[in-house]
């Protein structure tokens, strides 16, 4: 009778032990930063998840935007090294290699000789909804010794959304400053972060306008560095279309190459490198060449 008890007893503890671990939600992993170059983060657990294969093209690829690409290989250059460097926003033109941008230039500083391995330069990606949990991922990277270029693609904010508070903070550091080893890339198609509407909205309907748009406005004076991507031309679209076509040796004939590459950017009504890279993925598929994705 004795036994029976004690078994019920062990069993009542392990149904309650599952329901405390269940409420104090998912179990912190453990974060190996030697695992890769490139995480993702997860905020519920507090994970760096590694990126065995990341999705990036070789910089030299990226054409039409040679001013803005050696801003950022600069920046990105000298914080590798431990000097001062800003935050970067990225904004303007969908489709001109924003995005693959930030992620080429970092694969070429770490795969370039020299480059320093007692402090590692990694990318950690962290999603536009889990902007709020930035304050917590800097401060978990703060006392690390490795240099961090935490990446945002996509950063916007809509009506009624206040995280962007959350991303303002993060950036200045607060009391402590802003950590050494930790810088804050984002991409966006604004380039103050907010729709003009609400904008104009906060500006219509203030006390003082000018002060209601201040406080929205003031987000994208906490990055340094604006760089602006623009509508590419045509001959920079015929260069990214030439540099896809010889950098995966696909034969055709140039000027069959260049009349199907103008063709394709008429039918989509636009002109970019996100079209371009489209174009060359239609044509190697049709001349029977497999390679794998940027």
């Amino acid at each position: 009778m004795a036994k029976a008890t004690l078994q019920n007893l062990l069993e009542e503890i392990q149904r309650l032990t599952h329901a405390v671990e269940a409420l104090s939600g998912p179990r912190r992993a453990s974060n190996d930063y030697s695992a890769a170059d490139c995480f993702i983060w997860e905020p519920a657990s507090g994970y760096l998840q590694p990126v065995a294969k990341p999705n990036r093209i070789d910089i030299s690829l990226i054409r039409g935007v040679d001013r803005v690409r050696d801003i950022l290989h600069d920046n990105t250059r000298r914080f590798a090294d431990g000097f001062p460097a800003n935050n970067v926003l990225l904004w303007g033109a969908r489709g001109m290699g924003k995005s693959s941008l930030v992620k080429a230039t970092h694969a070429a500083i770490t795969g370039e000789e020299g480059a320093n391995t007692e402090h590692p330069l990694k990318l950690v990606e962290i999603h536009r909804e889990d902007i709020d949990s930035l304050p917590r991922l800097m401060a978990m990277l703060r006392d690390r010794p490795e240099r961090f270029i935490l990446f945002c693609d996509d950063l916007s904010f809509d009506h009624d959304d206040t995280t962007y508070k959350s991303l303002k903070a993060a950036l200045e550091g607060g009391l402590e400053g802003r950590a050494g080893n930790v810088v804050f890339y984002a991409t966006s198609n604004r380039r103050h972060l907010m729709p003009r509407d609400m904008m104009e909205n906060e500006r219509s309907t203030a006390i003082n306008p000018s002060e209601a748009v201040e406080e929205k406005v003031s987000l994208s004076d906490r990055f340094g560095l604006w760089l602006g991507f623009h509508k590419c031309s045509q001959d920079e679209y015929l260069e990214m279309i030439d540099a896809y076509a010889r950098h995966y040796g696909l034969e055709i004939d140039e000027e069959r190459l260049r009349a199907e590459a103008l063709e394709w950017a008429t039918t989509r009504g636009a002109r970019s490198g996100r079209v371009a890279w489209q174009f060359i993925q239609d044509l190697a598929g049709r001349l029977g060449k497999r390679f794998s994705d940027p």
